[in-house]
Protein backbone atom coordinates (compact mmCIF):
# COMPACT_ATOMS: atom_id res chain seq x y z
CA UNK A 1 0.00 0.00 0.00
CA UNK A 2 1.06 3.20 -1.21
CA UNK A 3 -0.38 6.53 0.89
CA UNK A 4 0.54 10.11 -0.47
CA UNK A 5 -1.19 13.39 -0.42
CA UNK A 6 -3.59 14.64 -2.39
CA UNK A 7 -4.62 17.99 -1.06
CA UNK A 8 -6.86 19.61 1.09
CA UNK A 9 -10.49 20.64 1.28
CA UNK A 10 -11.96 23.49 1.92
CA UNK A 11 -12.37 22.72 5.55
CA UNK A 12 -9.23 22.20 5.66
CA UNK A 13 -9.09 18.42 5.98
CA UNK A 14 -6.36 16.33 4.85
CA UNK A 15 -6.80 14.18 1.34
CA UNK A 16 -5.04 11.13 1.17
CA UNK A 17 -4.28 9.06 -1.97
CA UNK A 18 -4.31 5.25 -1.39
CA UNK A 19 -2.69 2.92 -4.27
CA UNK A 20 -3.48 -0.93 -4.16
CA UNK A 21 -1.89 -3.25 -7.05
CA UNK A 22 -1.69 -6.93 -7.82
CA UNK A 23 -0.92 -8.56 -10.88
CA UNK A 24 -2.60 -7.04 -14.13
CA UNK A 25 -4.30 -4.28 -11.98
CA UNK A 26 -3.53 -0.90 -10.07
CA UNK A 27 -6.45 0.82 -8.34
CA UNK A 28 -6.13 4.35 -6.95
CA UNK A 29 -8.44 5.64 -4.14
CA UNK A 30 -8.60 9.05 -2.24
CA UNK A 31 -10.42 9.16 0.80
CA UNK A 32 -12.73 12.07 -0.01
CA UNK A 33 -15.61 10.75 -1.39
CA UNK A 34 -14.24 7.07 -1.54
CA UNK A 35 -13.54 8.01 -4.88
CA UNK A 36 -11.84 5.78 -7.16
CA UNK A 37 -9.32 7.75 -9.15
CA UNK A 38 -7.46 5.25 -11.21
CA UNK A 39 -7.59 1.75 -12.65
CA UNK A 40 -4.75 0.65 -14.81
CA UNK A 41 -5.34 -2.25 -16.93
CA UNK A 42 -3.06 -3.46 -19.65
CA UNK A 43 -4.56 -3.17 -23.39
CA UNK A 44 -3.44 -6.02 -26.04
CA UNK A 45 0.21 -4.66 -26.39
CA UNK A 46 0.64 -5.12 -22.79
CA UNK A 47 0.11 -1.12 -22.31
CA UNK A 48 -0.95 0.00 -19.10
CA UNK A 49 -3.75 2.98 -18.92
CA UNK A 50 -6.05 4.41 -16.35
CA UNK A 51 -9.66 3.15 -17.77
CA UNK A 52 -12.09 5.52 -15.73
CA UNK A 53 -12.09 9.30 -16.24
CA UNK A 54 -10.84 11.34 -13.64
CA UNK A 55 -9.80 15.03 -12.04
CA UNK A 56 -6.68 16.24 -10.49
CA UNK A 57 -7.33 18.11 -7.66
CA UNK A 58 -9.80 17.49 -4.48
CA UNK A 59 -11.13 21.30 -5.78
CA UNK A 60 -12.15 19.05 -8.64
CA UNK A 61 -14.25 17.04 -6.76
CA UNK A 62 -15.49 19.22 -3.96
CA UNK A 63 -16.77 21.10 -6.80
CA UNK A 64 -17.48 20.33 -10.32
CA UNK A 65 -17.12 16.59 -10.48
CA UNK A 66 -20.01 14.76 -12.08
CA UNK A 67 -19.51 11.86 -9.45
CA UNK A 68 -16.67 10.69 -11.56
CA UNK A 69 -15.75 7.23 -9.37
CA UNK A 70 -17.46 8.44 -6.02
CA UNK A 71 -19.78 6.47 -3.61
CA UNK A 72 -22.86 8.03 -4.33
CA UNK A 73 -25.29 7.53 -1.16
CA UNK A 74 -27.24 7.92 1.10
CA UNK A 75 -29.50 7.16 -1.84
CA UNK A 76 -27.96 6.60 -4.98
CA UNK A 77 -29.84 7.43 -8.08
CA UNK A 78 -32.96 9.94 -7.99
CA UNK A 79 -35.68 10.42 -5.21
CA UNK A 80 -39.02 12.29 -7.19
CA UNK A 81 -39.44 15.35 -5.89
CA UNK A 82 -36.84 14.39 -2.64
CA UNK A 83 -39.55 13.57 -0.47
CA UNK A 84 -40.71 9.93 0.67
CA UNK A 85 -42.81 8.47 3.42
CA UNK A 86 -41.35 5.92 6.29
CA UNK A 87 -43.44 4.61 9.22
CA UNK A 88 -45.84 7.35 8.81
CA UNK A 89 -43.45 10.17 8.96
CA UNK A 90 -42.56 12.23 5.13
CA UNK A 91 -38.78 13.13 4.83
CA UNK A 92 -37.97 16.19 2.34
CA UNK A 93 -34.51 16.10 1.06
CA UNK A 94 -33.00 18.86 -0.39
CA UNK A 95 -33.19 18.85 -4.26
CA UNK A 96 -30.12 19.32 -6.22
CA UNK A 97 -31.48 17.98 -9.83
CA UNK A 98 -34.73 19.98 -9.99
CA UNK A 99 -37.27 18.47 -9.17
CA UNK A 100 -35.65 15.89 -8.02
CA UNK A 101 -32.87 15.11 -5.37
CA UNK A 102 -29.92 13.11 -7.45
CA UNK A 103 -27.34 10.61 -5.62
CA UNK A 104 -28.34 11.77 -2.16
CA UNK A 105 -28.08 15.46 -2.25
CA UNK A 106 -25.54 18.58 -2.85
CA UNK A 107 -22.89 16.71 -1.03
CA UNK A 108 -24.24 13.38 -0.41
CA UNK A 109 -21.51 10.57 0.39
CA UNK A 110 -19.52 11.74 -3.05
CA UNK A 111 -18.19 14.62 -1.09
CA UNK A 112 -17.26 14.18 2.55
CA UNK A 113 -13.98 12.99 3.77
CA UNK A 114 -14.02 9.29 4.76
CA UNK A 115 -11.69 7.81 7.69
CA UNK A 116 -9.50 4.76 6.83
CA UNK A 117 -10.23 1.50 9.00
CA UNK A 118 -7.72 -0.55 7.90
CA UNK A 119 -5.17 -0.64 4.42
CA UNK A 120 -2.87 -3.42 2.96
CA UNK A 121 -1.25 -3.50 -0.37
CA UNK A 122 -4.73 -5.23 -1.67
CA UNK A 123 -7.61 -4.03 0.24
CA UNK A 124 -8.40 -0.79 1.45
CA UNK A 125 -11.17 -0.37 3.72
CA UNK A 126 -13.08 3.11 4.54
CA UNK A 127 -15.70 3.87 6.78
CA UNK A 128 -17.86 7.22 7.69
CA UNK A 129 -20.93 8.01 10.13
CA UNK A 130 -23.72 9.62 7.89
CA UNK A 131 -25.62 11.26 11.11
CA UNK A 132 -29.16 11.70 11.88
CA UNK A 133 -30.73 14.36 9.36
CA UNK A 134 -27.50 14.79 6.59
CA UNK A 135 -29.23 15.67 3.71
CA UNK A 136 -32.48 15.30 5.23
CA UNK A 137 -32.36 11.37 5.82
CA UNK A 138 -33.14 9.76 9.09
CA UNK A 139 -31.12 8.13 11.69
CA UNK A 140 -27.23 7.55 12.18
CA UNK A 141 -25.93 5.46 9.35
CA UNK A 142 -22.75 3.81 9.62
CA UNK A 143 -21.15 2.50 6.21
CA UNK A 144 -18.15 0.81 5.22
CA UNK A 145 -16.95 0.44 1.32
CA UNK A 146 -13.77 -1.75 0.77
CA UNK A 147 -11.95 -1.89 -2.09
CA UNK A 148 -10.35 -5.14 -2.97
CA UNK A 149 -7.87 -7.04 -5.28
CA UNK A 150 -8.80 -10.26 -5.01
CA UNK A 151 -7.39 -12.21 -7.51
CA UNK A 152 -5.25 -10.71 -10.98
CA UNK A 153 -7.38 -7.76 -13.01
CA UNK A 154 -9.98 -7.87 -10.65
CA UNK A 155 -10.99 -5.29 -8.25
CA UNK A 156 -13.98 -6.18 -6.06
CA UNK A 157 -16.21 -3.51 -3.82
CA UNK A 158 -17.85 -4.51 -0.64
CA UNK A 159 -20.42 -2.24 0.98
CA UNK A 160 -22.38 -2.57 4.59
CA UNK A 161 -24.13 -0.38 6.50
CA UNK A 162 -26.60 -0.19 9.83
CA UNK A 163 -28.63 2.35 11.17
CA UNK A 164 -30.79 3.06 14.96
CA UNK A 165 -33.58 4.39 13.24
CA UNK A 166 -35.49 3.39 10.38
CA UNK A 167 -34.12 4.74 6.87
CA UNK A 168 -33.11 4.24 3.19
CA UNK A 169 -30.08 3.48 1.52
CA UNK A 170 -29.02 2.60 -1.61
CA UNK A 171 -25.11 2.57 -2.27
CA UNK A 172 -23.47 2.30 -5.44
CA UNK A 173 -20.06 2.82 -7.37
CA UNK A 174 -20.02 5.60 -10.09
CA UNK A 175 -16.94 5.30 -12.27
CA UNK A 176 -16.80 6.83 -15.74
CA UNK A 177 -14.90 3.89 -17.65
CA UNK A 178 -13.17 4.31 -21.05
CA UNK A 179 -11.64 0.95 -21.91
CA UNK A 180 -9.58 2.98 -24.50
CA UNK A 181 -8.02 5.16 -21.80
CA UNK A 182 -9.05 7.89 -19.80
CA UNK A 183 -9.13 10.89 -22.40
CA UNK A 184 -9.30 8.61 -25.33
CA UNK A 185 -12.89 10.12 -26.63
CA UNK A 186 -16.13 8.82 -26.75
CA UNK A 187 -17.48 5.07 -26.19
CA UNK A 188 -19.55 4.39 -29.05
CA UNK A 189 -17.47 1.46 -30.27
CA UNK A 190 -17.41 -0.37 -27.06
CA UNK A 191 -19.83 -3.44 -27.20
CA UNK A 192 -22.20 -4.21 -24.28
CA UNK A 193 -24.36 -6.91 -23.46
CA UNK A 194 -26.22 -6.61 -20.36
CA UNK A 195 -28.17 -9.81 -18.62
CA UNK A 196 -31.24 -8.08 -18.26
CA UNK A 197 -34.66 -8.00 -20.12
CA UNK A 198 -36.42 -5.22 -18.37
CA UNK A 199 -35.82 -1.89 -17.44
CA UNK A 200 -37.76 0.97 -15.48
CA UNK A 201 -39.18 3.37 -17.66
CA UNK A 202 -38.96 7.17 -16.70
CA UNK A 203 -41.07 10.50 -16.96
CA UNK A 204 -39.63 13.31 -18.44
CA UNK A 205 -37.43 13.88 -14.96
CA UNK A 206 -36.37 10.71 -15.68
CA UNK A 207 -38.05 9.29 -12.20
CA UNK A 208 -39.77 5.47 -12.85
CA UNK A 209 -43.62 5.64 -13.76
CA UNK A 210 -43.27 2.79 -11.29
CA UNK A 211 -43.22 -0.47 -14.18
CA UNK A 212 -41.59 -2.74 -15.28
CA UNK A 213 -40.95 -2.92 -19.44
CA UNK A 214 -39.29 -5.53 -21.80
CA UNK A 215 -36.24 -4.03 -23.39
CA UNK A 216 -37.12 -6.15 -26.53
CA UNK A 217 -37.75 -3.79 -29.88
CA UNK A 218 -36.42 -0.93 -28.08
CA UNK A 219 -32.84 0.97 -28.64
CA UNK A 220 -32.52 -0.65 -24.64
CA UNK A 221 -31.85 -4.27 -25.77
CA UNK A 222 -28.98 -5.20 -24.60
CA UNK A 223 -29.34 -9.02 -24.31
CA UNK A 224 -26.85 -9.75 -27.50
CA UNK A 225 -23.85 -7.98 -27.55
CA UNK A 226 -24.40 -4.37 -29.41
CA UNK A 227 -22.72 -1.29 -29.65
CA UNK A 228 -23.02 1.78 -27.23
CA UNK A 229 -23.31 3.81 -30.36
CA UNK A 230 -25.05 1.58 -32.37
CA UNK A 231 -29.01 3.18 -30.77
CA UNK A 232 -28.16 6.35 -29.21
CA UNK A 233 -29.22 8.85 -31.13
CA UNK A 234 -32.80 6.55 -32.13
CA UNK A 235 -36.15 9.04 -31.84
CA UNK A 236 -37.04 6.56 -28.88
CA UNK A 237 -39.42 8.48 -25.83
CA UNK A 238 -36.61 7.34 -23.51
CA UNK A 239 -33.68 8.18 -25.05
CA UNK A 240 -35.16 11.42 -25.88
CA UNK A 241 -35.76 12.28 -22.46
CA UNK A 242 -32.40 11.26 -20.73
CA UNK A 243 -30.58 12.60 -24.33
CA UNK A 244 -28.60 8.80 -24.37
CA UNK A 245 -28.39 5.56 -21.75
CA UNK A 246 -29.43 7.05 -18.46
CA UNK A 247 -31.29 3.71 -17.60
CA UNK A 248 -32.54 1.08 -15.13
CA UNK A 249 -31.89 -2.36 -16.27
CA UNK A 250 -33.58 -5.26 -13.88
CA UNK A 251 -31.02 -7.55 -13.69
CA UNK A 252 -31.46 -11.19 -14.03
CA UNK A 253 -31.67 -13.42 -11.02
CA UNK A 254 -32.52 -13.58 -7.52
CA UNK A 255 -31.57 -10.76 -5.19
CA UNK A 256 -28.89 -11.02 -3.20
CA UNK A 257 -27.23 -13.16 -5.26
CA UNK A 258 -24.01 -12.56 -7.23
CA UNK A 259 -24.37 -12.84 -10.99
CA UNK A 260 -23.19 -11.23 -13.94
CA UNK A 261 -24.70 -8.07 -14.87
CA UNK A 262 -22.74 -6.56 -17.69
CA UNK A 263 -19.54 -7.37 -19.99
CA UNK A 264 -18.03 -4.12 -22.33
CA UNK A 265 -15.08 -4.85 -24.54
CA UNK A 266 -13.63 -2.44 -26.84
CA UNK A 267 -12.53 -3.23 -29.56
CA UNK A 268 -9.84 -0.81 -30.15
CA UNK A 269 -7.35 -1.64 -27.49
CA UNK A 270 -8.85 -5.22 -27.07
CA UNK A 271 -9.94 -4.41 -23.08
CA UNK A 272 -12.83 -6.24 -21.64
CA UNK A 273 -14.73 -5.73 -18.35
CA UNK A 274 -17.29 -8.40 -16.70
CA UNK A 275 -18.95 -6.90 -14.34
CA UNK A 276 -20.86 -9.29 -11.76
CA UNK A 277 -22.83 -8.15 -8.41
CA UNK A 278 -25.54 -8.86 -5.44
CA UNK A 279 -27.52 -5.77 -6.39
CA UNK A 280 -30.71 -5.63 -8.69
CA UNK A 281 -30.54 -3.59 -10.98
CA UNK A 282 -28.14 -1.75 -13.30
CA UNK A 283 -28.00 2.17 -14.36
CA UNK A 284 -26.41 2.56 -17.49
CA UNK A 285 -25.23 5.62 -17.86
CA UNK A 286 -23.28 7.25 -21.28
CA UNK A 287 -22.22 10.44 -19.56
CA UNK A 288 -24.73 12.55 -21.36
CA UNK A 289 -23.96 15.39 -19.44
CA UNK A 290 -20.31 15.95 -20.24
CA UNK A 291 -20.00 18.66 -22.42
CA UNK A 292 -16.38 19.88 -22.44
CA UNK A 293 -15.89 21.99 -19.46
CA UNK A 294 -14.47 19.66 -17.29
CA UNK A 295 -10.27 18.31 -18.03
CA UNK A 296 -9.04 15.03 -17.23
CA UNK A 297 -5.53 14.06 -15.78
CA UNK A 298 -4.56 13.53 -19.92
CA UNK A 299 -4.96 17.33 -20.72
CA UNK A 300 -8.37 16.54 -22.69
CA UNK A 301 -12.14 17.69 -21.99
CA UNK A 302 -14.72 15.43 -21.22
CA UNK A 303 -17.73 15.32 -23.91
CA UNK A 304 -20.87 13.40 -23.82
CA UNK A 305 -20.09 10.02 -24.42
CA UNK A 306 -17.22 10.08 -23.61
CA UNK A 307 -17.21 7.62 -20.40
CA UNK A 308 -19.89 4.67 -19.91
CA UNK A 309 -21.37 4.14 -16.28
CA UNK A 310 -22.33 0.64 -15.16
CA UNK A 311 -24.18 1.51 -11.63
CA UNK A 312 -24.99 -1.65 -10.06
CA UNK A 313 -27.68 -0.41 -7.03
CA UNK A 314 -31.40 -0.75 -6.25
CA UNK A 315 -34.05 0.46 -7.98
CA UNK A 316 -34.52 4.67 -7.99
CA UNK A 317 -37.41 6.27 -6.37
CA UNK A 318 -37.95 3.22 -4.62
CA UNK A 319 -39.15 4.56 -1.65
CA UNK A 320 -41.97 5.93 -3.44
CA UNK A 321 -42.83 2.65 -5.16
CA UNK A 322 -43.87 0.15 -2.94
CA UNK A 323 -43.85 -2.47 -5.65
CA UNK A 324 -39.91 -1.99 -6.36
CA UNK A 325 -37.08 -4.21 -4.43
CA UNK A 326 -37.43 -2.49 -1.05
CA UNK A 327 -34.41 0.29 0.17
CA UNK A 328 -35.40 0.61 3.73
CA UNK A 329 -32.91 -0.52 6.44
CA UNK A 330 -34.08 -0.83 9.99
CA UNK A 331 -31.76 -0.94 13.37
CA UNK A 332 -30.59 -4.61 13.31
CA UNK A 333 -30.50 -5.29 10.03
CA UNK A 334 -27.53 -4.93 7.46
CA UNK A 335 -27.38 -3.62 4.13
CA UNK A 336 -24.61 -5.39 2.11
CA UNK A 337 -23.88 -5.82 -1.24
CA UNK A 338 -20.69 -6.73 -3.74
CA UNK A 339 -19.91 -5.86 -6.99
CA UNK A 340 -16.90 -7.18 -8.94
CA UNK A 341 -15.13 -5.81 -12.28
CA UNK A 342 -12.59 -8.31 -13.83
CA UNK A 343 -10.83 -6.94 -16.42
CA UNK A 344 -9.06 -9.29 -19.36
CA UNK A 345 -8.47 -8.97 -23.18
CA UNK A 346 -11.19 -10.09 -25.91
Amino acid sequence: MRAEDFGTTREGEKVTRHTLARDGIRVQVIDFGAVVTAIEVPDREGRFANVVLALDTVEGYETVSPHFGAIAGRFANRIAAGRFTLDGWTYQLPINEPPNTMHGGPRGFARRLWQVASADETRLALRRLSPDGEEGFPGDLEVEVVYSLPEAGTLRIDYRATTDRPTVVNLTNHSYFNLAGEGAGDVLDHVVQIESDAYTPTDATQIPIGSIAPVAGTPLDFREPARVGARIREDHPQIVIAKGYDHTFVLRGPDGDRRPAVSCHCPASGRRLEIATTQPALQLYTGNNLDGTLVGPSGRTYRSGDGICFETQGFPDAPNHPDFPSAVLRPGASFTASTTYRFSLA
